[in-house]
């Protein structure tokens, strides 16, 4: 206890009263609110008073690397996709499987972390979904076996699927409530993961590939070893290591991502958290422990939570006896049956209301068909510029080259995504209006031109105005909701939307199979229905004060 009095968690006057916060239970700014909001008010006032300090940027930075290792990935498969259809035979139907059983996994990740991190924690899940995507990443290279690498495949997908649920959910709850145009900004390191991913690949694929440049003699594609007489030219594994390279670099990013999280930083468990979970002690060694990160003295203490917990009546009272959300030792100390009870309430804030209900509803169907339409185009427009690039006989080292062209515009994408935030009567919901229907736009006109200048011209209007639209929706969302169900309400959102990246690659690699342009009407026609979801949400939820 006298620790705790010397790092100035525990303040007494010397009559043994509360000096500091004694007017806090009649501050006007916390009228109307509930236990937990005015606590949480509180913590948002003492990261205010930071700004922007150190370990706020090691959080946005580390966040980010979360995000990166998301596209990093998905751009990867995409990438990768043509080198392993020609070594192991499989048809242009069956690829489908590759990016469904990535989806799978991102699936299952999106949903088990985002609940999770509102049960354990953030700290235990920020850790361990990048050490999970690095292990498995680091086998993907290694199988020639389609069906093993199906497996792995899923298993990083597990450990990805929950980055930008978690990543998200972190940054905002330790961010000054002003620089919170941060969160689209975390978006700027998916292109950043495009363009690595593809660099790599530039750099690996055409290498490393099978015959020259994996062609034959008469320049057509070797196939695989399967399919072909023995003694005859085909595609092995010694003639193409070029994609095992590649995600052997991705495994061992990854493992470094893993590193500098674990090792390197010592990542402090989210105050709101703690608060939510009536661990409210914690939460103001946490605040003292990030005031002293940034060289500063924290100004909270248990005094003023001991305040708000007493002075509000409904809080273990002797009438009722029932602890709620944010009541510090007394919600502790609660029975199982009672914290079941408030486990229950929390679940029901995501449809507390009419308002809300409206909103997360229309929030999991922008999901669904945001997911939808960006699926189809990352891992199978590569594959529709590559044709289409053998068809006007530029090279695959120059669509390789291109690759990288089209997606570092998804930088700019990105920043005016940020921007949108602070520019009046456009903002959030009209940035996103304007950036998910100009990106279906492009993707109609993709089907109706090819030359290499109108190719590269699209792709790049394409990947622009989808980071730009991506990049508000993933920073905005978990801004709608309070801490409590932050995590759940993200996760259970990217649940939705890689459901449905399940299914869109399958459909789209059977369009493609007869119609190049097929999965191109599929994507844009599932982005229009994102603009007009955005159109119907409730305005209130457009930057409103986070809890």
């Amino acid at each position: 206890m006298a620790d705790k009095k010397e790092a100035g968690i525990l303040e007494e006057s010397p009559e043994g009263k509360t000096t500091e916060y004694d007017g806090v239970v009649d501050d006007p700014g916390m009228d109307g609110l509930t236990l937990y909001e005015k606590k949480a008010l509180l913590v948002n006032r003492e990261l205010d008073s930071h700004g922007m300090g150190k370990y706020q940027w090691y959080i946005f930075f580390l966040c980010g690397m979360g995000y990166m290792i998301d596209l990093l990935y998905a751009q990867a498969f995409g990438l990768v996709e043509p080198a392993l259809k020609q070594e192991l035979g499989f048809s242009t139907s069956d690829s489908g499987n590759i990016f469904s059983s990535f989806n799978a996994g991102l699936c299952a990740g999106a949903f088990v972390w985002g609940v999770l991190v509102d049960i354990i924690g953030r700290q235990y899940a920020f850790n361990l979904t990048v050490l999970i995507a690095s292990v498995f990443g680091l086998c993907l290279g290694a199988p020639s076996n389609y069906n093993s690498i199906l497996v792995l495949t899923a298993f990083v997908g597990f450990g990805v699927g929950g980055n930008i649920p978690i990543d998200t959910t972190i940054t905002l709850e330790f961010l000054p409530q002003n620089r919170r145009f941060l969160l689209a900004l975390l978006s700027i390191f998916q292109p950043i993961g495009v363009v690595v991913a593809s660099g790599i690949a530039y750099g690996f694929v055409p290498k490393f590939a099978c015959g020259n440049g994996g062609l034959d003699a008469d320049g057509e594609p070797l196939k695989a070893c399967s399919q072909v007489d023995p003694g005859q030219p085909c595609c092995d594994k010694a003639s193409n290591m070029g994609w095992r390279y590649l995600l052997f670099t991705l495994g061992a990013i990854c493992l470094f991502v893993f590193f500098m999280r674990f090792v390197v930083f010592r990542f402090q468990e989210s105050p709101k958290y703690l608060l939510y979970r009536g661990k409210d002690e914690k939460a103001v060694q946490v605040l003292h422990n990030i005031a002293k990160f940034n060289g500063r003295q924290s100004t909270v203490t248990m005094a003023v939570f001991a305040a708000l917990t007493e002075e509000d009546s409904s809080v273990g009272s002797t009438e009722t006896g029932k602890p709620i959300l944010g009541a510090g030792s007394k919600q502790l100390k609660s029975s199982f049956g009672e914290k079941v009870k408030i486990e229950l309430a929390r679940y029901k804030l995501l449809f507390a209301n009419p308002a809300i209900a409206r909103l997360t509803i229309l929030v999991w169907i922008t999901y669904m068909f945001d997911y939808w339409g960006f699926s189809i185009a990352g891992s199978l427009l590569p594959q529709i510029l590559l044709d289409k690039d053998r068809a006007i006989e530029v090279s695959t080292a120059e669509t390789y080259r291109n690759y990288v062209i089209i997606y570092i515009c998804g930088i700019p994408g990105v920043l005016l995504g940020a921007l949108m935030y602070g520019v009046p009567m456009v903002g959030r919901q009209w940035g996103m209006v304007a950036s998910s229907a100009l990106m279906g736009v492009s993707l109609f006109l993709f089907s109706a031109i090819n030359t290499e200048a109108s190719n590269i011209g699209i792709n790049i209007m394409e990947y622009f105005f989808q980071s730009m639209f991506n990049a508000i929706l993933y920073g905005w969302t978990p801004e709608a909701y309070p801490a409590p169900i932050r995590g759940t309400a993200c996760g259970v959102a990217s649940f939705w939307g890689r459901l449905f990246s399940i299914v869109s690659p399958l459909i789209g690699a059977h369009l493609l199979a007869s119609n190049t342009n097929g999965p191109l009407y599929l994507a844009g026609a599932g982005v229009f229905v994102c603009t007009i979801c955005i159109i119907l949400m409730p305005r209130r939820y457009m930057g409103a004060k986070s809890y």
